[in-house]
């Protein structure tokens, strides 16, 4: 289906002098908003008041223009085994139709998919070649906790740290990630609800940089959909998700070398899930906590060669995840 966002952006500009009820123009000595915009130009630029000038006419595109919208109704689940997840969506980026469904807007967890975020903003501003020193709060991860079993004083560069991030998973690389970019996790968490906000992703919130839950930190289907389509557009991030193996040689506090194997944590990679005849997995992000369940952001490409997004969240189990978006490859992704 074509879409349009649910939240659809509306400019009004309305003007009113009520002399009858007494209404009129500011007083003098009315505080003025020293951000606001200049009511006339402003207008005059998205043509919504009569302005001579035409120039700007047809040539000031629209958000939404060149993704994929829906108006939020489920759609293709009656096809599918939807009871297993929570949440679903398939995205062709190059026909721009959501072709699957399944409460896309809902507030959701992320868990592991939140690295998404994290690698991209990490591309976006920082050096990959620079060398990081991984601090105490980085390596104090609970023992149960995804990591890519770095300790403080080790140095690797921001480069090696995005392998460790979207391969291994590790939570203590995205702390250090965090860190590096923005100087703390709470300058982090607030750099990428800002840009979060800037891909659109309205209904999101973040608080930190790898997914550990927190009640305060949420996403949708349709989010992660437009902060990933922007992620992919990096030829470094697309290197990143679909790599399957990475020796990482490293120093120890005492500039002794180290090396570690990472390995992908998606098992289209591993080669351990086949995806549907017709549909190649490129790579992507998954994501378990508790509260999240098992989470699966995919990009793939079908038999036409189209780009195809397809994000599950909270599926009940690893099999059931991968089951489920086998259907939606298989149903929704346009072959």
């Amino acid at each position: 289906m074509k879409c349009i966002n649910k939240k659809r952006t509306a400019f009004v500009l309305s003007f009113a002098l009520l002399f009858s009820s007494g209404c009129g123009f500011p007083e003098k000595d009315s505080p003025v908003l020293s951000e606001a915009y200049d009511i006339y130009e402003t207008s005059k630029k998205y043509e919504l008041i009569s302005a001579d000038d035409t120039s700007l006419r047809n040539t000031l595109p629209f958000f939404a223009s060149g993704l994929c919208v829906s108006d939020g109704n489920d759609l293709g689940t009656k096809e599918t085994s939807s009871y297993v997840a929570e949440a679903a969506g398939v995205f062709n980026l190059d026909t721009k139709e959501v072709t699957y469904a399944q409460n896309i807007y809902k507030k959701m967890y992320p868990a592991s998919t939140t690295k998404i975020l994290t690698a991209y903003l990490a591309l976006k501003y920082g050096d990959l070649d620079e060398i990081l020193t991984v601090s105490e709060l980085a390596a104090d991860q609970a023992a149960d906790s995804s990591v890519c079993h770095i300790n403080a004083g080790e140095r690797l560069t921001l480069r090696q740290l995005l392998y460790g991030l979207m391969m291994q998973s590790g939570n203590d690389a995205a702390i250090v990630i965090a860190e590096a970019i923005s100087g703390s996790v709470e300058a982090f968490a607030d750099l990428m609800n800002q840009e979060a906000k800037a891909l659109g992703a309205l209904d999101s919130h973040f608080v930190n940089p790898n997914g550990l839950h927190d009640k305060d930190h949420y996403t949708t289907v349709y989010d992660l959909y437009l902060i990933f389509q922007e992620a992919v557009k990096n030829d470094a991030f697309l290197e990143l998700i679909q790599t399957k193996e990475f020796t990482v040689d490293y120093l120890d506090p005492v500039g002794m070398p180290l090396q570690q194997v990472w390995n992908s944590t998606n098992k289209y990679l591993m080669e351990t899930e086949t995806a549907p005849k017709g549909v190649t997995v490129v790579g992507g992000k998954t994501g378990t906590t508790n509260d999240a369940g098992y989470c699966l952001v995919l990009l793939s490409s079908n038999s036409k060669n189209e780009q195809i997004v397809s994000i599950v969240m909270k599926a009940d189990c690893r099999n059931n995840l991968y089951y489920y978006m086998n259907e939606l490859l298989y149903g929704f992704s346009g072959n």
